[in-house]
């Protein structure tokens, strides 16, 4: 049985209408016991099975979960909270965005899974594309697996207009070396996550995602 129930999507979609302090006071205790609490659970569940097949995503879930408050310091929208609740698998929890792990994303409108290296530094960037130009061949076979592309059809991210020099003739070949981000994704309408096979289904979305997060952490690493 999930351990996420319908009240988990319906918290949040009353708390899209009603995204004020006071009312989530009145509903800590409903929020702890709907959302908080089986979102931990699930959590460590899935924790504990990733981290079996790959140990250097051991995290604990208050690492990996992130906490839904706003950081509302440069934001124009002032809500105090976020209508969806969120955690990343990965090498030091929600503070490895820069290697590949799981970071799921749930709310009342959809549910997604990715994976893949999200906004990577200057020297991780250079390192990605020289593994992409070093390798071209095998990076694409790894984009194009029927499995890879059965589950999350093609990296994502934002692009550069140019590139220096030394990547001309390779981007030709492999357009993605313009990429500045280099993300996969899956959604799901948000009842997904209502199912009693949701950990299994997490768990086989991340197997299909791990050859090419393999070839992406190998590259950040140097």
């Amino acid at each position: 049985m999930s351990s996420l129930q319908p009240d988990f999507l319906q918290f949040f979609r009353e708390l899209a209408a009603n995204n004020d302090r006071d009312w989530f006071k009145a509903q800590k205790k409903r929020y702890e016991s709907s959302v908080k609490r089986p979102f931990n659970e699930l959590i460590a569940l899935l924790i504990d099975r990733i981290s079996a097949i790959d140990p250097t995503l051991l995290c604990s879930p208050n690492e990996a979960i992130f906490r839904i408050h706003r950081d509302v310091r440069f934001s124009a929208d002032k809500s105090p909270y976020k209508t969806h609740a969120a955690a990343l698998i990965a090498p030091g929890g929600r503070k490895g965005m820069h290697l590949p792990g799981v970071y799921l994303q749930f709310g009342p409108e959809h549910a997604r899974l990715y994976s893949g290296v999200y906004q990577p530094d200057k020297d991780q960037l250079y390192r990605i594309r020289s593994a992409i130009a070093a390798q071209p061949d095998r990076f694409a076979g790894l984009i194009s697996d029927p499995v890879f592309v059965e589950k999350f059809g093609a990296i994502q991210g934002e692009k550069n207009k140019r590139l220096a020099a030394e990547w001309t003739e390779a981007a030709e070949r492999q357009p993605l070396l313009f990429n500045k981000s280099f993300y996969y994704f899956v959604e799901w309408p948000a009842e997904f996550i209502l199912q009693d096979d949701l950990a299994e289904r997490v768990v086989e979305y991340y197997l299909a995602s791990r050859p090419l997060g393999k070839f992406f952490t190998e590259a950040v690493k140097g």
